[in-house]
């Protein structure tokens, strides 16, 4: 496996694929500067044909890189997560330690789902999306593609929240949100 980043989030990565029995190669970056991360090489190009995960946590980066690159992607699941075997899980998803993704969840590709996090019955996350560490997005969620719920959020039930919106940490979302935009607070209004 390589990662595509080689800043905190690849560390994180790594240290999950590690967990699992994997294998990290080396880490991707752009930075000329940076020569090692966490024991590996960084190298500034991509070569071989290994799975690649694209370890930025900024969404619109992930996005970006991810579209620019003619690779296989993995997948990497912290053993102490909780995944449905019904749930289904995107290529170059990442889940955290100590979350929770229950039946019949849909993740998309590139997504992350983050420490403690926690991703309800019949949730459907689009592709790019992030659910921070201990949000809560409770059943029968969609979260449009490039979504970022903020740490410790808390998505109602049977909740649509529009593409590319972020949802403030600490925020309680009571209504659907439409795309493009910021909210926060409780309940969680437009800023």
């Amino acid at each position: 496996m390589i990662l595509y980043g080689a800043g905190g989030h690849g560390k994180v990565i790594k240290e999950i694929i590690e967990a699992c029995g994997g294998k990290v190669e080396a880490f991707v970056d752009d930075n000329p500067v940076i020569s090692e991360r966490a024991g590996l090489p960084v190298v500034h190009a991509v070569e071989g044909k290994s799975e690649m995960i694209v370890s930025i946590g900024s969404n619109k980066v992930r996005k970006m890189i991810a579209g620019k690159l003619c690779c296989r992607f993995g997948v990497a699941i912290h053993p102490s997560a909780i995944v449905s075997p019904s749930a289904k899980i995107g290529e170059g998803t990442v889940v955290m330690p100590g979350a929770i993704i229950n039946a019949d969840a849909v993740i998309g590709r590139h997504c992350i789902v983050n420490t403690g996090a926690s991703v309800g019955h019949d949730c459907h996350l689009e592709d790019f999306c992030h659910v921070a560490p201990h949000a809560t997005l409770c059943g029968t969620v969609h979260l449009g593609e490039g979504v970022w719920i903020g740490a410790g959020a808390v998505v109602n039930p049977n909740i649509e929240i529009g593409e590319w919106t972020v949802v403030g940490s600490a925020s309680a979302v009571t209504g659907n949100v439409e795309p493009n935009i910021t909210v926060a607070g409780v309940p969680a209004r437009k800023i």
